[in-house]
């Protein structure tokens, strides 16, 4: 090997140019701290950096890559996938609450590919190398960093409180008179539905289906008119549940909670309930219908000619359906 010869070498994601003499004796700078080593076989006279780390590089654009990988990942889903998880709408009022999901998921996205990025770029970048000092300075405090990721998530959280409560006053409000009313009872372990259509001319009476743990409830509703749903319960609390439409609300003994929904898509969907109400919780359910106005005047006049007409009263005894302490007279 002769002179002007030239070896590449990489290490440690750094190139180093050297030019190899025959016969010439010389010792080597350790380019990676103050060591330096003997060649015996070959000695090396000149050493060269041709080239620049790109760990920093990587490490810059592990977090854009990542947020990028989930905004096309995003893009690419269709169906339940694009959902993250939700199944299909139908009502009007679910996008408030289907946006808020996706937003939140995205914003962990982002967070997360950042974090992991700057993780992986902190260990690459800063890893041992030989030569380097048995132990990094130690720093007792930095300010500047501690006021970023103490005040960070307090923004983080602010942001997604402020959508959270936007979407949550999208759901409950109540502007002007619904088209229907459905009075609901939840009883240990099923669900009572009253159609309050004493003043709706294609009906004119009220009816009602009682479900039992033997037969699950159906519960019909017009698309595309306004429901009111009133909610008590006769015994301890329950959470009256329907996927589909991204929210639920509990159902108190002795606080009645109500709420009005838009069904928008014909079909059929789950129903629950979504609280831990007793031993036979995982029985509580029924099956919403979603049809056509005139299915639906059909389907309450069915019901009333078949012994269900009329509304079915909350029980008095519910009052009591709670431990309750006993007056003071009572007790001597």
């Amino acid at each position: 090997m002769g002179w002007g010869h030239t070896v590449w070498y990489k290490c440690r994601e750094v190139a180093f140019c050297v030019i190899v003499a025959p016969s010439v004796t010389g010792r080597l700078e350790n380019p990676m701290g103050p060591r330096t080593e003997t060649l015996d076989e070959r000695h090396l006279v000149s050493v060269e950096v041709a080239g620049k780390s790109r760990l920093g590089r990587v490490g810059r654009r592990m977090a854009t890559v990542g947020s990028a990988t989930t905004l096309l990942a995003l893009a690419g889903c269709s169906g339940q996938g694009a959902r993250l998880g939700l199944p299909v709408a139908s009502s009007a009022e679910a996008p408030n609450m289907g946006n808020l999901w996706i937003g939140m998921w995205i914003a962990a996205f982002i967070i997360g590919a950042l974090v992991w990025g700057l993780i992986g770029w902190s260990v690459i970048r800063y890893r041992r190398r030989d030569g380097d000092i048995p132990a990094p300075r130690q720093t007792k405090y930095h300010l500047p960093l501690e006021l970023l990721y103490t005040l960070v998530p307090f923004l983080i959280i602010g942001v997604l409180f402020f959508y959270t409560v936007k979407a949550q006053d999208a759901l409950i409000q109540q502007e002007g008179e619904p088209d229907l009313t459905v009075n609901v009872i939840g009883q240990k372990w099923s669900w009572t539905f009253n159609y309050m259509e004493e003043d709706n001319p294609a009906i004119g009476t009220n009816a009602h289906e009682v479900g039992t743990l033997q037969e699950t409830p159906d519960l019909y509703l017009p698309v595309d008119k306004k429901v009111r749903f009133n909610l008590n319960s006769a015994d301890v609390i329950h959470s009256f549940w329907v996927p589909s439409f991204y929210f639920k609300l509990d159902v108190i003994p002795g606080h009645p909670n109500s709420f009005d929904v838009t069904p928008n898509r014909i079909g059929s969907y789950d129903g629950k309930c979504a609280e831990l109400c007793g031993t036979y919780h995982s029985l509580m359910l029924f099956k919403m219908h979603i049809v056509s106005e005139d299915e639906y005047n059909a389907k309450v006049l069915e019901l009333a000619e078949t012994g269900n007409a009329g509304e079915v009263l909350l029980p008095q005894s519910s009052v009591n359906s709670l431990p309750t302490p006993q007056p003071e007279e009572d007790q001597q």
